[in-house]
């Protein structure tokens, strides 16, 4: 049986959480291995819907539930998650939720940092959520991060805090803000602390004692390939990599644990903030499409951009991402549509191109090149099985697996768990 890494191969919000949870009922551990709590996932489960930011996708149902070395950690919105989720009849012990000890954590710093930079930036804004994830990151790598593992040790904490404050509080100073309060901010960590390390422990040990176990591991990302740092639309992506190589580095496994390969694409394209979007509809079509699809995010509320499908990028995902196979989510939204169109290629001054160029303003200029088909009239809401799809859904289907290079394994037609049509199993493929 072969473990599973699960990621969006579009812009985010392809439907991972309702993939993840369908297979972490199938799984016996779910490991998030990057990103932060600006990731949102919506789980629909006998009518209950519940949405996740931090914890892994498989909380709901049970699964032993692993938060990664490679995810940044704000301790307080976990525990205001954690309590959110146990108000809904979920329990959550440290028999079933790990967090990795040497996880870094975001600080309120670092949440005024993000949003001092975003006010300031003006027309050059990215569009971060403004939660902290990035200046996480960049204190990570630039090795004055605060780590899980710290919260045991706050008294000897100050010379942390001496690298980490001499550089926040230049920044700090360039907009105009006080240095950062550590007295405050040592009491914050002091209360936080004997929550966040009753779940806190290597968890790369325990991933290869249940490896060892034959236990089925799913891995499972946040955000989607087109925000990766290296391979997104550069500068308007996340904080981190999110391609499926990460599943390794994020949650202390090698490389020839993430097995199977699941990129999470929907059956059309959305994208939430600024940033290039060939595809982009700003007509009626695109409004009824964000009007049926509910698109507006799971984390911030805003309204996602919509557009057609797009093979060139969803293409290029699976190939910098080793793509098996994808599961295709929404397609009943497209129901009632008498044409539907497949992007291509893509027009930039007078030349065709099969990939998005990698410079922002050549990005911004790709006109795509459309090939439409055929609607269906006949409704796919609910379906569990390719034979109850429209003769019309089912071509459309087939022309994007010819188009992206890689076979259709899942199809979902509601957000519903079992709505669910299976035409390749990852756990066993």
């Amino acid at each position: 049986m072969a473990n599973v890494t699960v990621i969006g191969a579009q812009w985010g919000d392809e439907g991972k959480g309702k993939i993840v949870d369908w297979l972490a009922s199938r799984a016996d551990v779910v490991v998030r291995f990057q990103g932060g709590h600006n990731a949102g996932h919506t789980l629909v489960i006998d009518g209950k819907t519940y949405k996740l930011s931090l914890l892994p996708s498989g909380i709901v149902s049970g699964t032993l539930s692993v938060i990664g070395n490679g995810v940044v950690l704000d301790p307080w919105a976990l525990r205001d998650e954690v309590a959110k989720l146990e108000g809904q009849g979920v329990s959550i012990t440290d028999e079933n939720l790990a967090v990795a000890d040497n996880c870094p954590l975001i600080l309120p710093l670092h949440r005024d940092l993000d949003g001092l930079r975003e006010t300031a930036a003006g027309k050059g804004k990215i569009g971060t959520t403004g939660r902290g994830i990035g200046p996480a990151y960049e204190d990570k790598v630039g090795r004055r991060a605060i780590r899980v593992c710290d919260l045991a040790h706050l008294d000897t904490l100050e010379p942390q805090l001496d690298r980490l404050c001499a550089h926040h509080d230049a920044l700090r100073a360039g907009f105009g803000q006080p240095p950062v309060d550590r007295a405050a901010l040592l009491e914050e960590l002091r209360e936080i602390a004997p929550f966040v390390l009753k779940f806190a422990q290597p968890v790369w040990k325990r991933l290869k004692k249940v490896r060892r176990a034959g236990a089925k591991i799913l891995f499972e990302g946040a955000q989607g390939v087109l925000l990766d740092v290296d391979h997104g639309t550069y500068p308007f992506v996340t904080s981190s990599n999110t391609v499926s190589g990460t599943a390794a580095s994020g949650s202390g496994l090698g490389p020839n644990s993430t097995g199977y390969v699941l990129g999470i694409v929907k059956a059309y394209t959305t994208r939430v903030g600024s940033g290039p979007f060939p595809t982009e509809l700003e007509d009626d079509i695109g409004q009824r499409l964000g009007e049926r699809g509910h698109e507006f995010g799971t984390v911030t509320g805003r309204k996602r951009r919509v557009g057609w499908f797009d093979a060139v990028l969803v293409r290029q995902s699976c190939a910098i991402s080793g793509v098996t196979g994808i599961a295709l989510t929404k397609i009943d939204v497209l129901d009632g549509l008498d044409r539907v169109a497949i992007c291509t290629g893509y027009r930039l001054r007078g030349k065709v191109y099969d990939y998005l160029p990698s410079h922002a303003a050549d990005q911004a200029e790709c006109e795509p090149i459309y090939e439409e088909m055929d609607g269906w009239h006949e409704s796919t809401a609910g379906a569990r099985s390719y034979a109850d799809l429209p003769a019309n859904a089912i071509k459309y289907i087939q022309r994007i697996q010819e188009l992206i290079e890689c076979p259709v394994a899942l199809v979902s037609t509601s957000p519903e768990r079992d709505d669910t049509i299976l035409m390749r199993d990852p756990f066993v493929d």
